[in-house]
């Protein structure tokens, strides 16, 4: 038996992109929603950032300036971590002599 193969209009492929792009949402939480496969979802989303779905190139949104302070200060309290996970190792093969 064949496959029948499902056509979506433009507004629809445009309004699902505009679901991941603007609401944040996932792709695998956008397809099951409209009833379509997440990897078609994706291409769409693809042929959008390149221009191809009509209108302009959507780039994905940028992040959120406390996202990125978030990312810094997590990024900077690992750095201390790790040289506090380093200093321990030294102080544990130190007093023992071995590991």
């Amino acid at each position: 038996m064949a496959k029948t193969r499902r056509s979506y209009t433009l507004e629809f492929k445009q309004e699902a992109v505009r679901l991941v792009r603007e609401q944040g949402l996932m792709i695998t939480e956008v397809a099951p929603e409209l009833g379509v496969d997440k990897s078609v979802v994706g291409t769409w989303v693809r042929k959008a950032d390149a221009g191809e779905l009509g209108g302009k190139p959507t780039a994905p949104s940028a992040p959120a300036p406390a996202l990125l302070d978030d990312v810094r200060r997590l990024r900077k309290e690992n750095k201390v971590l790790r040289e506090e996970r380093e200093i321990l190792k030294k102080a544990a093969l130190d007093s023992r002599g071995r590991r």
